[in-house]
Formats: C-alpha cells, structure tokens, sequence
C-alpha cells in the first residue's frame, strides 16, 4: 500500500525547505529510518529519514526545488506497486486573429501614448531587471517587446541579478524585525588585552571566544537584565546561560550557541567552541545549536574589525562586539602611555536596560576581561 510522507517540521517555525539532494531514486528500495533526501532549512542541512520501508514511488521534488512544511515530499509503497496524482486537463486554448488578445495593445496604442508595445508580464520582468523598456527596439509582431528582447538588454548591463539565499534571507528577516521591534542603544568602551591575550598564550591557545565566555557568565550573573528577554509585558530574567557566538562562515554569518557555558571549564569551553564553529562552517549542525543563546559575543576582532553598532538578535536582550586588539594612547596616572586594548561596543534593549545600568555593565566587563 503507498503511504504518503509530508514534509515535516524540523525546526521551531520551519514554512519551507530547499531540496540538497535524494539519497534513493524512485523505483529503488529505501529501509525504515535510513536516510531519504537531504534538505536544507534556514539554518542547517540535515538529513530527512524515510518514516516507512518500501520502494520509492514518487518525490515530490527535485534537487534544488523548494518545498513546503506538510506538502508531499516522498511516495513509498510495495515493489510492483504504482502511484499517481491526479492531473488536471489543459485548458484549451482557441485562438482568435480577428480579435483582440488579452494583455497585448492594441496597434493604435503605439501611436496615441507612445508607450513602448509590451506584455503586462514582460513589464514584470523589465522591471525585475532594471532595465527601461524605452530603450529597447522590439523584435514580436507590430514592434512589440518580446521577454528575449527584454533578457537580451538586461545582459548587456554591467550588473547582476543574484537571488538571496536561504541563510541570507533568514539573517535579513531576523535582523529586520529586531531592529524594527527593540529600541537599541549601543555603549563604547576599551579593555586591555595584555592579561587575556597572555593566558591564550598559556593555555595553547584556545579560541578568543571560549576565553571570552568565561570571563561573561560571572558579569552576567551579576547583571541579570543582559540574559533577559521582553515577553508582552513582562521581562523573563534566564538563569541559565546559553551564549551565542558568531561564526563567519562561507554562506554567511551564523551564530552558534554554547549551551550552559556556566557548567563549562575553560578547556570544555575550548572544544566546544572549536566543534561549533568547524559545524557552523560546513552546515553540519543541529537546529538547537544554532538558536536559543541568552547572550551573544561577537569576535570581530578576528576578521580585523574594531567597534560598530552590533544588532541585538530577536529573543535576547544584549550583544557584545569585541574588536582587534591594538595599541592605543591611554592616560594613567597623568601620563600618556601606550596600551594595547580590545575595542568593545554594546548594544542593549533600552525597554529593560536604561544608559546607567548599560555603563555599569560595560564597566564589569572591562573589569572582567582585564582581570
């Protein structure tokens, strides 16, 4: 008997997924639970398993294709078995010279607006493209601008049209709807580098991150506003600690997330962040390593970057930018010296944290990463 298999949904809020590519071809055997097709959601890719054990009988898609949450994915029935959708008829099409045709002008129209002579869905397309119709010398009957005349110019523009991908899309829409919702303010500070970047150098050199988690979790304790979260009208304090941390990967930047980084050593810290961020670059994690942090530090430092206006991801109250350490003129005890210092920029939801708790904060942190 054919049994139906839905795409279900893998992760929180999951509407869609692009097709990677099929483990089975229709007609070949697949076992229950062994891996059916590859898909990629907005986050990761992962592997779908077959839900049944049988023949392939129909996919419901092909690489590349995109497919809907609950939308039929997969076929599988007995060997010798057959299955097929039902298809709806063309609909005829009669053809009329002698009367107009829907959406093409009118010959007259050439001559009483000027308008160059096209399709509604050619305009479409012409509008897509960038490109002005009144520039292009149409090739279809009465001088008429045909979709080729229209793809022709676009080619010879120096531009190129290239669609988002899935991950880009999704950072577009998380980072949009957090900067529409939560009032941002970003604070400015310096820390010296010289004690941080010289237990890096005792303990073998760990990431820059899993230092820097360590030495967050005890300031975030302290300051439970900054691992807190808007929820209608109430604040949602966590007492845990989930930290984010950014990964700039080839398809974009991702942040993967340490989950009870306050139960972590430094050395646990170590791999943990070395795993993530080796899983983030090759799209190997799972969904709950990819979402959930309370707190997020973002390493700009690490592609040369120094302060910024860092967006606070959706569900969190807090992110930390740290950039490149490097020297820079500082005055102590009434002389100037030269440091070597880590730019940091904070930016919080000022709905929980108002400016004097934010330098308060700043402060514990430039204390913390000093000590």
């Amino acid at each position: 008997m054919a049994r139906e298999f839905h795409l279900p949904d893998v992760g929180e809020g999951l509407v869609e997924a692009v097709i990677v590519s099929w483990h089975v071809e229709v007609g070949e055997t697949v076992g229950l639970d062994e891996p059916l097709v590859e898909v990629e959601t907005d986050k990761a890719i992962i592997d779908i398993p077959s839900p049944f054990e049988g023949v392939l009988l129909h996919r419901g898609g092909e690489d590349g294709e995109t497919v809907e949450v609950d939308s039929l994915l997969a076929v599988i029935g007995n060997p010798g078995e057959r299955w097929g959708e039902p298809r709806e008829e063309p609909a005829q099409v009669v053809e009329e010279p002698s009367a107009p045709v829907v959406g093409v002008l009118p010959e007259a129209d050439s001559g009483t607006t000027g308008a160059p002579l096209a399709l509604p869905l050619v305009r479409k397309l012409a509008d897509e493209l960038g490109v002005d119709l009144a520039g292009i010398r149409g090739t279809g009957p009465l001088g008429r601008i045909t979709e080729a005349d229209v793809r022709a110019a676009a080619s010879e523009r120096p531009s190129v049209r290239v669609p988002m991908s899935r991950l880009r899309r999704t950072i577009s829409e998380s980072l949009s709807r957090s900067w529409r919702e939560i009032p941002h303010v970003t604070a400015y500070g310096h820390a010296d580098s010289d004690k941080l970047l010289s237990e890096r150098e005792d303990l073998g050199k760990p990431p820059v991150e899993a230092l820097l988690i360590a030495r967050l979790v005890p300031v975030l304790v302290r300051f439970p506003s900054f691992n807190a979260v808007v929820d209608g009208g109430d604040v949602i304090e966590r007492r845990f600690y989930d930290i984010g941390f950014a990964v700039d990967t080839p398809a974009g930047l991702m942040v993967a997330v340490v989950h009870d980084a306050d139960t972590l050593s430094k050395d646990q810290l170590a791999r943990e962040v070395r795993r993530l961020a080796s899983g983030a670059r090759e799209r190997s994690l799972q969904i709950d390593e990819l979402r959930g942090q309370t707190f997020t530090v973002s390493n700009i430092g690490a592609v040369g970057g120094g302060m910024g206006t860092p967006i606070i991801p959706y569900g969190t109250s807090a992110i930390l930018s740290v950039g490149r350490t490097g020297p820079r003129p500082v005055v102590r005890r009434d002389a100037v010296v030269i440091a070597r210092q880590f730019p940091l920029s904070l930016s919080y939801d000022h709905r929980i944290v108002d400016g004097a708790e934010g330098r308060r904060f700043m402060a514990a942190v430039i204390e913390a990463l000093e000590g």
